[in-house]
């Protein structure tokens, strides 16, 4: 490998795109392709990016297997910054296991950390878990520490261990400060302040109260009946009902919690879960069928039970209910969440992010656009949302729900 290859090579490696470029931007070869390509990437110029890895790819042959599965690499997590989610991730793959075969460590290692951060991501938290397991941090080069405890602290946020959250986050700074890379460092700086902005908010029928992860932690932990507003189920301490496909029930159990120890008319809770105004005898039949299901899926949590004109919650386990509502208290929030990160987003990876449709999720886009909340530029499959990352509260409760584990 020539001077300026090597020299192109060490500037990317520690955070200097514009230096590598001097060094490479007239160059055709597939080795400059390639640095190029990285170095747009960093950027953020990420459809030239791709370009130039493709082209990279191409010009190295198909005898080059090693310098091709890492140009595939570096396509990889540039559709990754690029939110482009239906990259085929078997490619990934089959460029890890070229890497690995030929004593490429640290490429393998990254092409893992892609995988991780994808899963992740979509709310595939037992599968980051695994796949991050399966990664040696200790020869690698502190860039790859940093990446490698950010990616521990964001499965460990997923599950709401803020202890071990912080321990790894802690961890990242100090690699981030050894590998002196500008964009990682801040990186690190703004996932440590989801500590300690408000993620929630306490509700009941005497107060409202922000929450940091930490209280989210402890109050999911205490004698109390949570009804999380931002998961859409009830729990108690390790025992959960979800109603996430159960809107109306939700609603009703919610106005139920809001109101604890107090019952609630009949008339509110028609007004809440049907957005009736007026109570009539079809609506009262229908409230009675409704609150028939939320007895049944809530009978190993609470009891559900009608007094005089109205319905109260009782709990079966502890001493008190609280409603966790999440920080933007909307239909689309989970939507924000995601364009929260700053990212330019197209409605198919965030339908593929979120679990539902793209016609959904485009539903949602529109309805936030017609009220000043995001932005859309370009056209057809070219078209990409953004919105400015909103601030005072992180939205770590508002991402996809951890899945099952497997």
């Amino acid at each position: 490998m020539d001077a300026l290859i090597t020299a192109a090579a060490r500037a990317l490696a520690g955070g200097d795109p514009l230096g590598a470029l001097k060094r490479v931007a007239l160059r055709d070869d597939a080795p400059a392709l390639a640095l190029r390509g990285i170095a747009m990437a960093q950027l953020g110029q990420f459809e030239q990016a791709t370009a130039l890895l493709k082209r990279a790819r191409r010009s190295f042959g198909r005898k080059d297997t090693l310098a091709r599965a890492r140009c595939l690499v570096a396509e990889a997590e540039v559709a990754l910054a690029s939110r482009h989610l239906e990259w085929p991730i078997e490619a990934l793959h089959r460029a890890r296991a070229v890497l690995e075969l030929n004593g490429d460590r640290t490429n393998a290692a990254q092409a893992s950390y892609l995988t991780a951060r994808r899963q992740l991501l979509t709310g595939h938290v037992h599968d980051a878990e695994s796949t991050l397991a399966g990664i040696d941090p200790s020869p690698l080069s502190a860039a790859a520490v940093a990446v490698h405890e950010l990616l521990s602290a964001g499965i460990a946020l997923r599950r709401l261990q803020t202890g071990p959250a912080s321990a790894a986050l802690q961890r990242a700074e100090l690699a981030a400060n050894a590998a002196r890379i500008p964009a990682l460092i801040n990186e690190v700086a703004n996932a440590l302040q989801v500590l300690d902005t408000p993620a929630a908010y306490r509700m009941t029928s005497e107060v409202t109260q922000p929450l940091r992860l930490a209280d989210v932690e402890a109050l999911c932990s205490s004698d109390t009946l949570v009804i999380d507003a931002c998961r859409f189920r009830i729990r108690y301490q390790h025992q959960a009902v979800s109603l996430a496909g159960r809107p109306v029930l939700f609603s009703l159990a919610r106005a139920l919690g809001e109101a604890w120890p107090e019952s609630v008319p009949r008339r509110n809770l028609i007004h809440k879960a049907f957005r009736l105004k007026h109570a009539d005898e079809s609506a009262r039949g229908r409230l009675r069928v409704e609150m028939g299901r939320l007895r049944s899926a809530l009978s190993t949590l609470a009891h559900v039970r009608s007094g005089g004109d109205g319905f109260v919650l009782v709990p079966r386990y502890g001493r008190e209910v609280v409603v966790l509502a999440p920080p933007v208290d909307e239909k689309y929030a989970a939507i924000l969440a995601l364009l929260a990160d700053g990212e330019a987003w197209s409605s198919s990876s965030l339908a593929l992010a979120l679990g539902t449709s793209q016609r959904t999720v485009q539903r949602g886009l529109d309805a936030l656009a017609q009220a000043g909340r995001v932005q859309g530029f370009g056209r057809g499959r070219a078209r990409r949302w953004v919105t400015p990352s909103v601030p005072g509260f992180t939205t770590t409760l508002l991402l996809p729900a951890p899945l099952p584990a497997h």
